[in-house]
């Protein structure tokens, strides 16, 4: 499988519509990296994978992590943080931001009751990151925030998560597509693109499988992560719009339990796509 990887998946040509380095979110390995860290490294070097979105790694220091990502070619452009580390703007998410060479921070997870995601959790996470990203900036750091799905409930004219970007200051809030819960959510990645350029700054590649029809709980059954090109989302139109608005850091993700097949089919797709 891995020589496999290695003699097919170098990195896109010129001539192809994705032209960017091959991401991975680190969330995809959750089951390889908690055996061995290195090991696991080593698998995603050999996919030709150069870069990868990750908060580290239970049991290995933030610095010696970056030094085995370092010793297999692999950066590391966006790191995570907590809501409550945003809410409390913890010198922690920068010290770790430093020490991976990251630019990016994002969130995934608004706080709130079970399914009922209210106006009063957007005003309130509106008013965390707008303090957040201003502190992140501050440290020469870009915040974004990831939707999740349960912020296309629907509020006065538009939805929750209209809300939360007309009213999040540009200055200091950015956002992370995450194609398979803006889908799932009942949203349009092609027209969200269109309408906030470039507040987009990141994109999680994942695709949502087809037949599938989404609600606003931000969970789905792992199976219905799929290889890309074989779900739902219009890859071609999302990777001209990204392009043209600016987005340089693409990270692949699956939450299926069939990542080591998965991803290296889905990488072959991105390098076939014209």
């Amino acid at each position: 499988m891995l020589a496999f990887i290695q003699d097919v998946f170098a990195q896109p040509s010129s001539k192809n519509l994705y032209t960017y380095p091959f991401g991975v979110q680190a969330y995809t390995f959750r089951n390889h990296f908690p055996k061995n860290v290195e090991g696991t490294l080593d698998i995603i070097q050999k996919m030709g994978i150069t870069e990868i979105e990750t908060s580290g790694a239970k049991g290995v220091t933030d610095e010696a992590y970056k030094k085995l990502c370092d010793a297999r070619g692999i950066a590391i452009p966006s790191t995570g943080a907590g809501y409550d580390q945003l809410e409390k703007m913890s010198q922690d998410i920068v010290n770790k931001a430093k020490i991976f060479g990251a630019k990016y921070v994002m969130c995934a997870w608004i706080p709130h009751k079970g399914n009922n995601f209210t106006i009063e959790d957007a005003q309130k996470a509106v008013e965390v990151f707008n303090n957040a990203g201003k502190f992140l900036k501050e440290n020469g750091l870009t915040f974004c925030y990831h939707p999740h799905g349960y912020e296309f409930r629907t509020y006065e004219n538009g939805t929750l998560l209209d809300y939360i970007i007309k009213n999040t200051n540009p200055a200091y809030v950015s956002f992370e597509m995450d194609v398979l819960w803006i889908l799932h959510g009942g949203g349009n990645p092609v027209e969200l693109l269109k309408k906030y350029g470039n507040r987009w700054k990141l994109m999680h590649v994942k695709d949502l499988k087809k037949g599938i029809v989404g609600d606003f709980s931000g969970n789905t059954p792992a199976e219905n992560d799929v290889v890309l090109g074989t779900g739902q989302a219009d890859w071609k139109n999302i990777f001209k719009l990204s392009k043209k608005i600016g987005i340089k850091h693409y990270f692949i993700e699956d939450e299926s339990e069939h990542e080591l097949e998965n991803v290296p089919l889905s990488i072959d797709y991105l390098k076939k796509l014209k």
